[in-house]
């Protein structure tokens, strides 16, 4: 059977995608590279909002539309929004063969065996019962891949349906994370993407310490690994060790996504976040000094519950003060079982948009002012691909995670080679992106 995967939300989801298409081509299926040439599609849904909710319905319905051309075809929803809305799915969507929750994602395979004899499946276990990980292909581009390192999460964060999808922290095995890691680095990659609900919860579960570092000096003495990038930490767990191994590190890049919401301490007690105002301030602070030139990633919340207009102008000010190399701001979203959700003040949804808006204003210009400062200088990037219109290679920078963030557009006279590192030297940027010519090869 051609089985075409769409798998939509964030690397996480990703990671899972591409564990259940190794476990379909083991039981001896293909994986087609468009839908219409497909016998089953596979739609792996993000839930964690409501704009991805939407985005995923859509999907499955233009996969449902494939019925018309293919009267056999299967369709199949797996992922957050199966494993929260199984039920209403099943109801609502009747075009779909099964739906299969999170926790049922080992068995898959069997799962789509039993669709061929004309049976429809809903499938939806405890999602704790959800394989952190195991053998599966790499969908990413060769030379990078996110190794998830934990699944679940036990902050409770009031607005996040998260710990509701996909259950509390469950730390990967120490040696099974590194294996995986030797077994990317054997498959040609040379950047790892550690990613989680909260990376630096990793091992609190295993043996009550935080076993991140320990992690990543592991990790770090895989030769052919060139790169090891972080996303989702969290402020309070940031400590004087992490940036030690950082800042010291000749392969973890001087990048790092603290996903921190807001500033005001009273709307961080509302959202239940661990810290205060002056925590956040102090991780921002301790990883400027301690890593030279960190580049710092976050994500902001505006309109929480409560959100008061001087609340709004404190994180405001921020914004302008602290200057955050990378950072997006997204309108409250009323998530559905959540304590937020439920909370009486909640604030207009204009009113929410508009806050959004402003603060993306400003960052937009600390975004140009921080690109502008990169010209003329000499940038290691790694190369992505080719585009051929425009006679450009498509690389990124240390600054640059894939798909969340811009890139380096690289002018050259002589061929490169994807996956290939790079000296270039920046001539202009915009907002997101810079512009460059080759120098040099960077030590590949």
């Amino acid at each position: 059977m051609n089985i075409a995967i769409v798998s939509l939300g964030c690397p996480k989801n990703q990671c899972d995608a591409d564990v259940m298409a190794a476990s379909l081509l083991q039981a001896g299926h293909a994986l087609a590279d468009k839908a219409e040439e497909a016998d089953l599609i596979l739609v792996n849904t993000c839930g964690f909002i409501e704009s991805a909710k939407q985005e995923a319905i859509d999907n499955i319905l233009e996969a449902c539309k494939y019925k018309t051309q293919n009267e056999h075809l299967k369709v199949v929803v797996t992922g957050c929004l199966a494993q929260r809305y199984g039920q209403e799915m099943v109801k609502e969507i009747p075009e779909c063969d099964a739906v299969v929750g999170i926790g049922a994602n080992a068995q898959i395979a069997e799962i789509i065996e039993k669709l061929q004899t004309g049976e429809k499946v809903l499938a939806l276990p405890e999602k704790e019962k959800l394989p952190i990980a195991g053998e599966r292909i790499i969908s990413t581009p060769i030379h990078y891949a996110y190794l998830k390192i934990a699944e679940g999460c036990t902050n409770k964060c009031h607005y996040c349906a998260i710990p509701l999808i996909r259950g509390k922290l469950r730390s990967r095995p120490f040696k099974e994370t590194i294996e995986e890691a030797k077994w990317l680095a054997a498959q040609g990659v040379k950047e790892v993407i550690l990613v989680a609900q909260d990376i630096t919860a990793y091992g609190e579960d295993l043996t009550g310490e935080r076993m991140l570092p320990n992690l990543l000096r592991e990790i770090e003495q895989i030769e052919s690994i060139r790169w090891i990038r972080l996303l989702y930490a969290y402020p309070e767990r940031i400590t004087d060790e992490l940036i030690e191994t950082m800042a010291s590190s000749k392969k973890i890049l001087p990048y790092i996504d603290i996903p921190i919401q807001h500033i005001n301490s009273e709307v961080l007690t509302n959202m239940n976040r661990r810290g205060d105002r002056n925590t956040v301030i102090s991780a921002v602070e301790r990883l400027r000094a301690g890593i030279p030139n960190v580049c710092i990633r976050t994500t902001l919340i505006s309109g929480y519950p409560g959100e008061t207009e001087e609340q709004f102008e404190e994180l405001l000010s921020f914004v302008k003060e602290y200057k955050i190399e990378r950072l997006g701001c997204f309108a409250f979203s009323q998530e559905e079982g959540t304590v937020a959700a439920e909370m009486k003040n909640q604030v207009p949804i204009e009113v929410r948009i508009n806050r959004a808006e402003k603060i993306m204003e400003i960052q937009a210009d600390v975004m140009m002012q921080k690109q502008a400062e990169l010209v003329g200088t000499i940038q290691e990037v790694i190369c992505d691909e080719y585009n051929a219109e425009n006679d450009v290679w498509i690389c990124r920078t240390k600054r640059d995670a894939p798909e969340i963030d811009g890139v380096c557009y690289v002018k050259s006279d002589i061929e490169l080679e994807i996956g290939n590192f790079y000296n270039v030297i920046v001539e202009d940027s915009d907002v997101y992106d810079l512009y460059a010519s080759y120098v040099e090869e960077a030590g590949n």
